[in-house]
């Protein structure tokens, strides 16, 4: 089973005290490239749910968005810092009275000021804090995983059919060679026939000159190593898992071969064939770029 580099997954926890919420979306990329953006009370778990991450994930650039609600809780309390107030008046009267500006900071921006007033939770387990969001991540993993199978049990039955089809183009590639090399043979028995005005061909010199003609036009090796690859790609879906960058691999040898074989050919459909070999390959390329 393949799986695409695109995908959405979501899990969440709830608990007595607090609700984890954790999205995963993901594009196209070349490597395993994370952004992850946290509350400020969880950014000490960054690393370690990467460490989750790359259980689930090989290829992709990929956003994690992680949430975090907490419910009202008794233990929360609102602290007045006086003394950190008293500085703050104490430096702003210096400051009225060396540049002669109006006192006028009144009691709201007082308390706005950072540390006046602050809002005290207790310590937290972390051990614990970590279990419930690591269980909210993996939930999303799991999401997201399946999420990406779909999408390339889909991208699979594509390349599937557009495989076989190009299989079925590289046999007619094949069965057009022998027709070829007849219609050559007449068209130089007739040139003969002009050159020398005479109805008698040296059967040998028509011979070797099909032989070079062979040489240039042959593409046995090119259809066998293209049927190969094809085969072979078809073989590395069934077989699925991380396989984005071997498909890569294997679609520009596909691409090699089918150049050669439009280079060499010397007729009008064999032509048309190899072009359209090119054009699937290409097809192929890209929904390539979508697979992890």
């Amino acid at each position: 089973m393949i799986r695409s580099m695109t995908g959405f997954g979501h899990g969440e926890l709830q608990t007595q005290d607090r609700k984890f919420t954790v999205e995963i979306k993901s594009v196209n990329h070349r490597y395993f490239d994370v952004n992850i953006r946290l509350p400020r009370a969880l950014n000490r778990f960054d690393s370690m749910i990467r460490s989750v991450l790359k259980e689930y994930i090989q290829r992709g650039k990929v956003d994690v968005y992680v949430t975090l609600e907490r419910e009202a809780s008794d233990q929360i309390r609102l602290t007045y810092h006086e003394d950190i107030a008293r500085q703050y008046m104490q430096y702003l009267e210096r400051m009225s009275e060396t540049f002669s500006l109006p006192g006028d900071v009144s009691v709201s921006r007082l308390a706005s000021f950072p540390e006046v007033m602050t809002l005290d939770t207790p310590p937290e387990d972390e051990d614990e804090l970590w279990h419930e969001l690591e269980t909210a991540v993996r939930e999303a993993c799991v999401s997201f995983t399946e999420a990406r199978q779909k999408e390339g049990d889909h991208l699979c039955e594509d390349l599937t059919g557009k495989l076989e089809g190009m299989l079925r183009d590289v046999t007619l590639v094949e069965e057009r060679y022998p027709g070829v090399m007849e219609a050559y043979r007449e068209r130089l028995r007739e040139k003969l026939r002009e050159v020398l005005e005479d109805s008698q061909i040296d059967e040998n010199r028509v011979a070797a000159e099909l032989v070079i003609y062979s040489d240039k036009v042959c593409t046995d090796e090119e259809t066998v190593r293209l049927r190969s690859h094809i085969n072979t790609m078809l073989n590395v879906l069934t077989e699925g898992g991380f396989v984005g960058r071997k498909l890569d691999f294997i679609a520009q040898e596909m691409n090699r071969e089918a150049n050669t074989i439009l280079s060499k050919a010397n007729d009008l459909e064999t032509s048309n064939l190899a072009i359209g070999l090119k054009t699937e390959i290409e097809k192929v390329r890209e929904q390539i770029q979508n697979i992890e």
